[in-house]
């Protein structure tokens, strides 16, 4: 059984082996980790010591710790290290992994990078690509059959050219013609299980289940979800095979979309780096713009609450129930939008479903509506307001929840149709945006009902 270490002690005795300058005794301890594992140790040093210290570790250690390593946090390591030392790693990273790292250098950079490579063929076609696409996240490191093949002779080939034990890209082996057209599919299983000399033609299957490079990254991820893929191929416009997505490639996808969403769902820019390796600064800064464009957006709470400075002169009793209004319609606008960004994410809706989608969300914002309008009419009534207030908030509770999921429904799809990420309309935007309506239609009906 493989030796399972307790990371915050193997944190303590890098940091001991550095303090007295033994990076020897430091690198030894990394290199008896998991690359993951590797990483995170790895990530909590000092900058200056991860600077000296990953140079003197095993070129495929170091190349592990990059890969695995946040991009932002890799690019600047990158940018500490000599020519001669990112050559000698890059040249040992994952194709795919490598051009995301190449990506983020200066271009001259970039270029002196690739002429010093061994192969720089394997790296070069991919950095055409924009990171967030299909073809930004493909590998270029896979085999591709040819029809007329003999069973024997492509295990032969696979055996051949997938000596690796962690080989992502043999389970699934894709078949293209002598002009590297796509066409068609076979597994590894049906392969072994299949007489060894039939062709390769004889038990492919040619409905291949494809990708243009073009393609956003997420869009790749939801494919091969729905239809459980362990690998996607990647073509240009004409159907050309030009790489592979893997397994592992659609998980860190995943990963990142999800916790982009998360921090634009709190009203915050995403963060390029692991969070305790960020600066103050740089995640205020994540931060002051919504928070400011949120602030001026609250002030239109300010300027309703003047418009109808008399209405609450009169009748007191109206601003006892603002903050549980419009704290309501806050919370309902929220619970909408996040239910229609994630259908929306994962592919159950679409824009042609915004009728649909509308129609649905109002229906459930009448039943919503009605329940939090009686509650609130019995709490009314309970802290002895008179029938008339309470007849207010009951109606303006009914009215504000009804138009929250409305207005929650709708923003997620019309920013998808301005090909704006939803998160950014969802959270504290919703919230603020349903807290001056709210309120305005809550202290509208109370006027008319009160006759104020």
């Amino acid at each position: 059984m493989e030796r399972v270490f307790d990371l915050d002690e193997t944190l303590a005795s890098v940091r001991a082996a550095l303090e007295v300058g033994n990076f020897q005794a430091a690198v030894g301890v990394l290199e008896q980790l998991r690359p993951a594992d590797q990483a995170e140790v790895f990530s909590e040093l000092d900058e200056q010591d991860q600077e000296e210290l990953l140079p003197q570790m095993d070129e495929e250690d170091s190349a592990d710790i990059l890969e695995w390593l946040d991009d932002q946090e890799a690019a600047d390591l990158a940018e500490s290290l000599s020519d001669q030392d990112l050559v000698r790693i890059i040249d040992e990273m994952e194709p795919d992994e490598a051009a995301d790292l190449l990506g983020d250098l200066p271009p001259e950079r970039t270029s002196a990078i690739l002429a010093a490579l061994e192969d720089p063929d394997e790296i070069r076609p991919l950095l055409v690509h924009p990171e967030d696409t299909a073809g930004g996240i493909m590998t270029s490191e896979f085999m591709a059959l040819r029809r007329r093949m003999t069973i024997s002779d492509a295990l032969t080939a696979v055996r051949l050219w997938a000596p690796d034990p962690r080989a992502e890209t043999v389970y699934t082996l894709y078949v293209a013609d002598a002009q590297g057209l796509l066409c068609g599919v076979v597994t590894l299983y049906e392969l072994l299980s299949a007489p060894p000399d039939a062709l390769v033609r004889d038990i492919m299957r040619s409905d291949v289940i494809a990708i243009e490079a073009s393609a956003d990254q997420e869009e790749a991820a939801r494919r091969m979800t729905r239809y459980e893929l362990l690998s996607l191929p990647v073509v240009n416009a004409d159907g050309r095979l030009l790489g592979i997505i893997t397994h592992s490639d659609v998980v860190e996808v995943i990963e990142a979309e999800a916790t982009e969403d998360i921090q634009r769902l709190g009203g915050a820019q995403p963060l390029t780096r692991a969070y305790l390796s960020t600066s103050v600064m740089q995640v205020a800064r994540s931060r002051v713009g919504w928070l400011l464009l949120l602030f001026l957006t609250e002030t239109l709470t300010g300027t309703v609450l003047r418009v109808f400075e008399g209405e609450l002169k009169a009748e007191v009793a109206l601003a006892f129930f603002v903050p549980l209004l419009i704290g309501t319609g806050g919370n309902a606008g929220s619970q909408s939008t996040s239910t229609i960004i994630r259908a929306l994410a994962i592919g159950e809706i679409a824009l042609r479903d915004a009728f649909h989608t509308l129609w649905h969300e109002l229906r459930t914002g009448i039943v919503l509506g009605v329940v939090m309008s009686a509650v609130g009419v019995v709490r009314a009534l309970l802290w002895h307001t008179n029938p008339g207030v309470a007849l207010a908030v009951g109606v303006g509770l009914l009215l504000i929840v009804i138009w929250a999921n409305i207005v929650g429904s709708l923003l997620p799809l019309l920013a998808t149709r301005l090909k704006v990420d939803p998160a950014i309309v969802s959270g504290p935007f919703m919230s603020t945006l349903v807290d001056a309506t709210g309120l305005f239609i809550y202290l509208s009906v109370a006027k008319l009902i009160l006759g104020l």
